[in-house]
C-alpha cells in the first residue's frame, strides 16, 4: 500500500470544497455522473479507432444506493486509469500556481472547480470518506483504489477488479445523511442527468401489483440519450418537437411554435426554443430555459445570459462553449456567452418573420397569445426592434390585421390632423369604450384594440420615433376634438358663463376618492349626447405605466381626473338650462348685480394703488380691500351654493350624468340603483 499527500495546500482545498454545499447543495452528483460519462465516451472513441478491442455496445453509468452501507456509488465501464494516472489526476491536481490560486479565491469555490475541472473533490462536499477503485483499458493493467478521509492524506493500493472502469464510492456524512435517500438521488439525477449522452441506470424500474410499487428485473434509465435538440431539424417532425416539450413541461400547455437552434460557427450552439401562450396579465416564469453544455444540466436561471425577453421562452440551449462550473456572474461576463445570447436574439427574430412570411394567416391566429413577448423584446433590445417591425402587427376592433407599414397607408388620408400628425385611435377595452368606439367609426375613423400590459410603454417609443404620429384613446375627448382637422368655428361659452353652469352639473357628480371631476362646456350638435365623459390622455397613460411598472407613484396616486363635457346643443341640456332660469332668474341677476358692484368697488381702490409704494397706501384702503374682497367671496360662494342646490334637485340634470357615468361603467352599487328608480319615475 502506498501513502502520501495530495500535491496541493489542500489545507485550502477542503474547506473550501465544503463551503461550496452551501451555495449548490446537490451538484456533487452531477460531477461525478458527468466524469463517469467522460469516461465512457472516451473509451467508446478509442474502440472506433481500433485502439481498443473490448466490447463497449453495453457503454453504460450505474448509480447505486446502499442506505445500510450509507455509501453512494456511481461506476462506468469507460477508459478507467492506472496507478501512474490517479497520482497524475487525483493526487497532484497539476496545475500552474495553485496555492496562489486557491488564495485568491478561497471564497469562490464555484470558481475554483470551474477552471481547474475538480469536479471529483465535489463528492467531499457530503462524505466523510472517498474511494476510487479503477481499472485502466491498457492491456495488463493493475486495478488500484485510492481512499482519502477529506485530509491531505491518501492511501493508493492494489486490488482485483475484473471490469475495466471506475467505481466512485462516496461514504455519506452523517450530517449529509439526507443524500442516502432514494426520492433525493431520483430528483438529482432526473434534473442534472437526464439528457446525458450515455445511458445512466439507476435502481430497477418499479411496477404498480397488489396497491404497491414493486420492482421489476428491468433497469431503470433515467435518461434520454439523444434528445430532440441533438438531432438535425430535417429528421423531426412536428409531433417530434411536441413531444419533447411534454417530457420538458409535463404540465405545461401547447406551446404556440418553436424555433430550433443548430450553429457550428463562430461557436457550437444547438437548442429548441418554444414559444409559450403568454397571458395579457404578464405573470410569467422566467425559469423555464434550461442551460446545457453538452447535454449536461448547467442552470435554469438564465437572466443575463440571454436577453431579457427570451427568458420568456421556454426549451433548451446547449453550447460546449459555456463553461460547465461557474456563477451566473461569470456566465455574465463570458464572451462566448454575450456571443451566443446576441445570435440567439438574431434566430429569433429571423425566425418570427419567416414564420409571418410563410403563413401569416396562422401568424395572425396566434399573435394574441404571442404579442406579450414581441413587444417585450421591442422594448427591452433594440436591434431586436428593428427587426420585429418587420412582423409587429396591429389589430383594429374589425379584426383585421396590419403591419406598420399597412396601417399607416390605411388611415393616414383620412386620420392626419391640420398640424399634419398621423393620429393612430385606439381602444383598450371594446365593451367598456363602445359608445367611443362607434361614434370614431360613425366618423370614418379606424379604432385599433391596445389593450396589454405593455401597450402604454410601446406607445411611448412609437412616439418618440415617429414624431408625426400620435396615439389617442378613443375616450380621450369627444369625437370632434379626437383629429381636429381645422380649428373649430363653433360659438363657445364665455369664461362668466362656463361659471354659472358649472356649479350646476358640478353639483350631480358623484363624490369619490378615485376620481375628481372636472366640468366642461361644448357644443357638440344637438344629435350627439348630451353629456359625455372624457379622460386625459396624458394623465391616464401615466397612470397606466404606473400600475405596469410598480413606480412612478406621484402619477399612481392621484385619483383619476375625468372630463363631464356638456353639449350645450343638445335639447335636454337646454331644458335644464331653462328650467335654471326660471327657478333662480331674478335671483341670480339680483346676486350677480352685487357681485358687479363689489367688483367695482375693488377696481376703484385698486385703481387709487397704482403709482404708489406698499409703505405709501393708508391702512384704512388696505382694510377696505381687504373686506371688499372677503365680501365677494363670500357673494360669489353664496351664488354657487345657489346653483348647486338647484342642480342636486334638478333630476334631469342628474340623470344625464348617470348616462354618461352608465355608458363609461362608472355607474355601480347605490347609485346604480337610484338611477334606475329615478329612470322609472320620468318615464311615467
Amino acid at each position: 500500500m502506498q501513502t502520501g499527500k495530495i500535491g496541493v495546500t489542500s489545507e485550502n482545498l477542503f474547506p473550501i470544497i465544503k463551503k461550496f454545499l452551501y451555495s449548490d447543495h446537490d451538484i456533487f452528483l452531477r460531477e461525478i455522473v458527468s466524469n463517469a460519462v467522460d469516461a465512457t465516451q472516451k473509451l467508446k472513441t478509442l474502440a472506433g479507432k481500433g485502439e481498443y478491442e473490448g466490447d463497449v455496445t453495453d457503454a453504460k453509468v450505474v448509480v447505486n444506493l446502499d442506505t445500510e452501507a450509507k455509501t453512494i456509488t456511481v461506476s462506468d465501464n469507460g477508459i478507467g486509469m492506472t496507478a501512474e494516472e490517479v497520482e497524475k489526476y487525483i493526487n497532484q491536481i497539476a496545475f500552474s500556481g495553485a496555492n496562489e490560486f486557491l488564495d485568491k479565491y478561497k471564497d469562490d469555490a464555484n470558481a475554483i472547480i470551474g477552471h481547474f475541472g475538480l469536479g471529483f473533490y465535489s463528492s467531499f462536499m457530503v462524505s466523510e470518506k472517498v474511494d476510487v477503485i479503477t481499472k485502466s483499458y491498457k492491456e495488463g493493467s493493475q486495478a488500484v483504489k485510492w481512499s482519502c478521509n477529506g485530509s491531505p492524506e491518501y492511501e493508493l493500493e492494489e486490488v482485483e477488479k475484473d471490469a475495466v472502469g471506475t467505481d466512485i464510492v462516496m461514504h455519506i456524512s452523517e450530517e449529509e445523511k439526507g443524500f442516502l435517500e432514494d426520492s433525493k438521488i431520483s430528483e438529482i439525477l432526473n434534473k442534472y442527468c437526464k439528457f446525458l449522452p450515455v445511458p445512466v441506470i439507476y435502481g430497477k424500474k418499479k411496477d404498480w401489483k397488489d396497491g404497491q410499487q414493486v420492482e421489476t428485473d428491468e433497469d431503470n434509465q433515467i435518461n434520454d440519450v439523444a434528445p430532440a435538440w441533438t438531432k438535425m431539424p430535417a429528421d423531426l417532425k412536428d409531433e417530434d418537437y411536441k413531444n419533447f416539450y411534454r417530457k420538458l413541461y409535463p404540465m405545461g400547455d401547447e406551446p404556440l411554435f418553436n424555433i430550433h437552434l443548430n450553429v457550428d460557427y463562430p461557436f457550437n450552439l444547438t437548442g429548441i426554443l418554444y414559444f409559450p401562450k403568454i397571458k395579457n396579465n404578464f405573470e410569467v416564469q422566467k425559469n423555464k430555459i434550461q442551460l446545457y453544455s453538452n447535454q449536461v444540466f448547467v442552470t435554469d436561471s438564465v437572466e443575463g445570459i440571454v436577453p431579457e425577453f427570451l427568458t420568456l421562452l421556454h426549451g433548451v440551449i446547449d453550447s460546449p462553449d459555456i463553461p460547465l462550473n461557474v456563477s451566473r456572474s461569470y456566465l455574465q461576463s463570458d464572451s462566448n456567452v454575450k456571443k451566443i445570447s446576441s445570435h440567439i436574439n438574431k434566430k429569433v427574430a429571423d425566425r418570427l418573420h419567416q414564420i409571418f412570411k410563410d403563413n401569416r394567416e396562422d401568424f395572425e391566429s396566434k399573435w394574441d397569445d404571442l404579442k406579450i413577448f414581441i413587444e417585450y423584446g421591442m422594448l427591452s433590445e433594440e436591434k431586436f426592434n428593428d427587426r420585429a417591425m418587420n412582423f409587429f402587427l396591429l389589430k383594429n376592433t374589425e379584426n383585421n390585421y396590419f403591419t406598420w407599414e399597412e396601417y399607416e397607408k390605411l388611415v393616414k388620408e383620412n386620420q392626419t390632423d391640420k398640424d399634419n400628425n398621423t393620429i393612430y385611435l385606439y381602444t383598450t377595452n371594446i365593451e367598456e369604450q363602445f359608445t367611443f368606439v362607434e361614434e370614431a367609426k360613425n366618423k370614418g375613423y379606424d379604432v385599433l384594440i391596445l389593450d396589454d400590459v405593455l401597450a402604454p410603454h410601446l406607445i411611448n417609443k412609437f412616439e418618440q420615433k415617429y414624431t408625426d404620429k400620435r396615439f389617442v384613446r378613443v375616450d380621450s375627448d369627444v369625437v370632434e376634438n379626437l383629429i381636429k382637422k381645422e380649428d373649430t368655428t363653433k360659438e363657445e361659452l364665455t369664461w362668466e358663463q362656463k361659471q354659472e353652469l358649472s356649479p350646476v352639473f358640478q353639483a350631480v357628480c358623484p363624490e369619490s376618492k378615485d376620481h375628481t371631476y372636472i366640468v366642461d362646456f361644448q357644443d357638440l350638435g344637438e344629435n350627439s349626447s348630451p353629456m359625455v365623459i372624457t379622460r386625459s390622455e396624458f394623465m391616464r397613460r401615466m397612470k397606466d405605466m404606473s400600475a405596469a411598472q410598480g413606480g412612478m407613484s406621484m402619477y399612481g396616486d392621484l385619483p383619476d381626473s375625468l372630463n363631464l363635457v356638456v353639449n350645450t346643443a343638445h335639447p335636454l341640456v337646454k331644458k335644464v338650462l331653462d328650467a335654471k332660469d326660471k327657478k333662480l332668474g331674478s335671483k341670480l341677476e339680483e346676486m350677480t348685480g352685487k357681485i358687479t358692484t363689489q367688483k367695482d368697488e375693488i377696481s376703484a381702490v385698486e385703481k387709487a394703488k397704482e403709482g404708489k409704494k406698499e409703505e405709501e397706501i393708508p391702512a384704512a384702503d388696505k382694510e377696505k380691500l381687504e373686506t371688499l374682497n372677503s365680501e365677494l367671496a363670500k357673494l360669489e360662494e353664496a351664488k354657487r351654493e345657489e346653483l348647486a342646490g338647484f342642480g342636486k334637485k334638478n333630476k334631469l340634470a342628474k340623470q344625464m350624468v348617470d348616462l354618461a357615468l352608465l355608458a363609461n361603467g362608472l355607474l355601480k352599487g347605490a347609485d346604480l340603483d337610484k338611477f334606475v328608480k329615478r329612470s322609472v319615475e320620468l318615464i311615467k
